[in-house]
């Protein structure tokens, strides 16, 4: 059995048996644990989970997103990504200049009512080409504010004896760091600033902050979520951050170490119990490996052409609704 897949359904076991039901922002309602840690070593595969297919376009394409710094949708939608949709699409219909269908709840009433899911597919369709097709309309509600992209690529501080606000690259100087430092054990990204509580961001970020640590030869990375859907979101998160540790330890000349994982609360939504359990009762295959462009030298200069998975037989895929 692979030791990603084992540690991921023994987490989810363990939130089904401990788990206290919870209610929360969405009015779906979760199963819910505080506290989980897994630790992946990336020397025994690639971990993309094999309980069911998790596809590794969609991962690679919005970790590019967030390493470029970019937070417009348009990019992930020229690369046939939908994962990011939901809350660009939210703040399209309820704004003044949405003249269509109510969409009220559209979440949770496109899995309940076929007659309503016709009207959403149809109005999503319509967001999402005139995202491709029209700048204006992009830049106003593609646009998912200072998500990921923008905290790691653009953040900002006050200086507390001028209160200047002033601008770094948090992403790009703890690459730095890795090189000319790495016995600092102050290379970390922190993806959460005060303005997340004030609505700046689409969503407010739930993988908050991650940091590296250089182990001999190794390259480990420790990344924390606040917030953690178990079903949907985690077998991203694992994937993502797998991908940006192979990423900066091709660049900075180590070994891909371990992604070690820290959740807070990790839930269960209630509409996903049988998924979960679809999941669990499956059998783990072998881990695939992660296939790199060696050409390519900076983390800045990868794209999708450069990103290859091998030997991924995994078991089908599980839908399931997204909460928003």
């Amino acid at each position: 059995m692979n030791n990603a897949d084992k540690q991921y359904l023994d987490l989810g076991r363990k939130i089904l048996d401990k788990g206290v039901q919870k209610g929360d922002r969405t009015g779906t309602g979760t199963i819910s644990i505080t506290g989980a840690e897994m630790r992946f070593d990336l020397s025994e595969g690639f971990p993309l989970l094999t309980t069911k297919r998790v596809p590794f376009r969609l991962i690679a394409s919005e970790m590019l997103w967030f390493i470029k710094g970019m937070t417009n949708i348009r990019y992930l939608l020229q690369n046939n990504n939908n994962i990011w949709n939901e809350w660009a699409f939210k703040k399209w219909v309820e704004s003044d200049e949405y003249t269509g269908p109510d969409m009220t709840d559209f979440g949770i009433r496109s899995q309940q009512d076929e007659e309503f899911n016709k009207l959403y597919e149809d109005q999503m369709d319509k967001f999402k080409k005139l995202v491709l097709e029209n700048d204006d309309f992009a830049e106003k509600f593609g646009e998912l504010g200072r998500v990921y992209g923008s905290q790691w690529r653009n953040a900002f501080y006050v200086n507390p004896d001028t209160m200047e606000v002033k601008t770094i690259d948090p992403l790009k100087e703890a690459i730095q760091q890795i090189k000319e430092n790495p016995t600092s054990r102050r290379i970390l990204v922190s993806s959460w600033n005060p303005d997340n509580y004030k609505g700046h961001a689409g969503l407010p970020c739930c993988h908050h902050q991650f940091q590296f640590i250089v182990r001999e030869d190794k390259l480990d990375l420790v990344f924390d979520m606040r917030s953690n859907d178990y079903l949907l979101g985690l077998p991203f998160n694992i994937a993502g951050y797998a991908l940006l540790n192979h990423l900066v330890a091709h660049e900075t000349g180590y070994q891909p170490g371990e992604v070690i994982y820290h959740g807070k609360d990790v839930h269960i939504y209630q509409n996903h119990l049988d998924q979960v359990k679809e999941q669990l009762s499956r059998k783990p295959k072998i881990l695939p490996t992660l296939k790199l462009n060696l050409e390519k030298q900076s983390v800045f200069d990868f794209e999708m052409e450069d990103l290859t998975i091998e030997g991924y037989y995994p078991h089908p895929s599980i839908k399931a609704p997204v909460a928003v």
